[in-house]
């Protein structure tokens, strides 16, 4: 087994079938996820049970709320864009499960079907976002928290910031996504801007364009300032983004507590199939 960093963030593991790990292996794979946020696999040839069985080594399968479910497999959320339709899920940047208490270890995403062109995911790192904030930036966050909440997303209606093309896209009334009587029982929390990583040990910046929804204890004007200034810091971050070109039996596995990823629309007219599983996490602290 190889691990190989690629640029701006992320692992590629290759000389590996994830259906066949050595315990050395698996422990090395997660050090290797802990340290660079994001861990990418080529070639693997694996069924729905492998991919639970690969996911559940990590820890609890969260059974998604808000996304169709594979109508066998209820562990597999299914990310699908039919040739037919115009928005894709996950269009923008964002992180999974932030709305959550406790946010979402991670996910694993297998390519099923792809088009011939496009769909590439694009992925940001949180560790580089913070360790690059200018210092006057990380003075203003030190300490704070900001709300999060899905219920803009997942409830009635499309959010205005969300529909943006920086930020990402609502469902398109396929039911896709969405489940509106989920969403209306989401409480949502509060977590630190910059957290201490629950794996590795190190700073990351823990807010996003989807669900972060205001910076607690300032007011609307300084709350939309802060974050536009930690959103722009991380759109025009290229040294900390890479972009994932998906082939055949390609694996993705991103920790969502350090890094944000986008979902490129751009190929209109194909189909793309990806299933998805979602690992529990636990509390953040800052």
């Amino acid at each position: 087994m190889q691990i190989t960093s690629v640029d701006g963030l992320g692992a590629e593991i290759t000389d590996v079938d994830i259906k066949s790990l050595s315990d050395a292996e698996f422990q090395s794979i997660q050090e290797a996820f802990a340290e660079h946020g994001v861990i990418f696999f080529r070639s693997q040839d694996t069924s729905e049970d492998d991919h639970i069985t690969f996911a559940e080594r990590f820890g609890d399968i969260n059974i998604n709320r808000f996304f169709a479910a594979h109508p066998e497999y209820p562990q597999i959320a299914l990310v699908a864009k039919e040739p037919d339709q115009k928005d894709n899920i996950g269009g923008g940047w964002h992180t999974d499960h932030s709305y959550d208490h406790e946010p979402a270890l991670g996910s694993v995403l297998v390519a099923r079907e792809l088009p011939e062109s496009g769909g590439d995911t694009m992925f940001a790192s949180m560790y580089k976002a913070y360790e690059t904030l200018p210092d006057e930036l990380k003075e203003k966050v030190d300490g704070l928290n900001a709300l999060h909440s899905g219920k803009h997303i997942f409830g009635e209606g499309p959010d205005s910031y969300y529909n943006t093309s920086d930020a990402g896209s609502h469902d398109d009334g396929t039911n896709r996504i969405g489940n509106s009587d989920a969403a209306e029982k989401l409480t949502d929390p509060e977590h630190p801007i910059v957290i201490t990583h629950p794996l590795s040990g190190k700073k990351a910046l823990y807010v996003n364009p989807a669900f972060t929804r205001e910076v607690v204890g300032l007011d609307k004007a300084e709350s939309d300032e802060l974050l536009s200034d930690l959103y722009t810091h991380v759109f025009t971050g290229h040294d900390f983004h890479h972009r994932f070109k998906w082939e055949p039996g390609s694996i993705a596995m991103w920790d969502n507590r350090s890094t944000w990823h986008w979902a490129l629309n751009d190929y209109q007219g194909q189909r793309r199939i990806m299933h998805r599983i979602t690992i529990e996490g636990c509390p953040l602290e800052a």
